[in-house]
């Protein structure tokens, strides 16, 4: 479908700020994590610890999306599936994906890290921390078998709150962090990494996504994952690498217009496409920006 353009009509929807409440507890250290303690949306159901694990559920094929990992607020009108960072309850009666950021450390986490897990911090010849200048994330330290091992059974249980929140999916950000490493980390981590991830997430009944990272090929695929959100594949002309691999279980993201139009006439009839401002803010921010098609 590259090179191949339509007309197409882009709806915009933008919210005004609208109040959100939403319960959070506080953190807790069960000796491995910190573990949000958050309470499901009115009128939707969470999943008990005790419960029986239901059939994994892939996103809804071209559904409207909404991108919330930066603050939860209520949906546009017609959204069906949302993603939202791991401490934010669900939005009721919708398809809700869990953002868990599994390959570096959130910067509100680095002192518990630093304080019971240091040895999961990936360090330099020096022994300096890695870190995601972007975003000021330092990189966790996948290079080993027992590391990996000891990093994804605190991730595990994120994706166990995950499922007892009620959402259906983990969206693990990162998977390229071996491109920031200084080469400390391959491709071949992260795989390996994956391979721990995803079996757990479908046991938890989870559904599990490739996010970006074009250099797995298939191999993303294979290690377990489900579909892709795909960041910017407009813009970086990637569209056709994730439909090729994970067909139309496919959500895109864009941050500028130019390329959201172009991401809507490449594979907007097939797949969902989103408009969002690169805070991912929610309305009344005076950034916000959001546009589905």
């Amino acid at each position: 479908m590259a090179g191949f353009t339509r007309p197409v009509l882009i709806a915009c929807t933008v919210l005004t700020a609208t109040a959100l409440t939403v319960t959070v507890g506080a953190y807790v250290h069960a000796g491995a994590a910190p573990v949000p303690v958050v309470s499901a949306a009115s009128g939707s159901s969470a999943v008990p610890a005790s419960s029986a694990v239901s059939a994994t559920v892939l996103p809804p094929v071209n559904a409207t999306f909404d991108y919330q990992i930066g603050a939860a607020y209520p949906p546009p009108s017609g959204v069906r599936v949302v993603s939202r960072d791991r401490q934010d309850p669900i939005a009721a009666n919708l398809y809700n994906i869990c953002y868990v950021n599994a390959f570096q450390v959130q910067p509100d986490e680095v002192d518990w890290w630093q304080s019971q897990h240091d040895d999961l911090l990936l360090r330099d010849s020096d022994g300096d921390y890695v870190v995601d200048g972007d975003w000021n994330e330092i990189l966790l330290d996948i290079s080993t078998s027992a590391k990996r091992a000891a990093i994804a059974g605190i991730v595990q249980s994120w994706f166990d709150g995950c499922a007892r929140a009620g959402y259906q999916a983990i969206e693990p950000d990162n998977i390229d962090s071996y491109e920031r490493s200084k080469g400390l980390l391959g491709i071949d981590d992260a795989v390996a990494y994956l391979e721990l991830l995803a079996p757990h997430a479908h046991d938890m009944g989870l559904a599990i996504g490739q996010k970006n990272t074009t250099d797995l090929g298939t191999r993303g695929r294979s290690a377990g994952l489900d579909f892709a959100i795909a960041e910017e594949c407009g813009r970086y002309h990637e569209c056709d690498y994730f439909t090729g691999v994970y067909g139309d279980n496919v959500i895109v993201i864009e941050y500028t217009d130019t390329a959201f139009t172009k991401a809507c006439s490449v594979v907007g009839d097939e797949v969902s496409v989103v408009r969002r401002d690169v805070g991912v803010t929610a309305p009344g921010s005076g950034t916000y920006r959001y546009g589905s098609c």
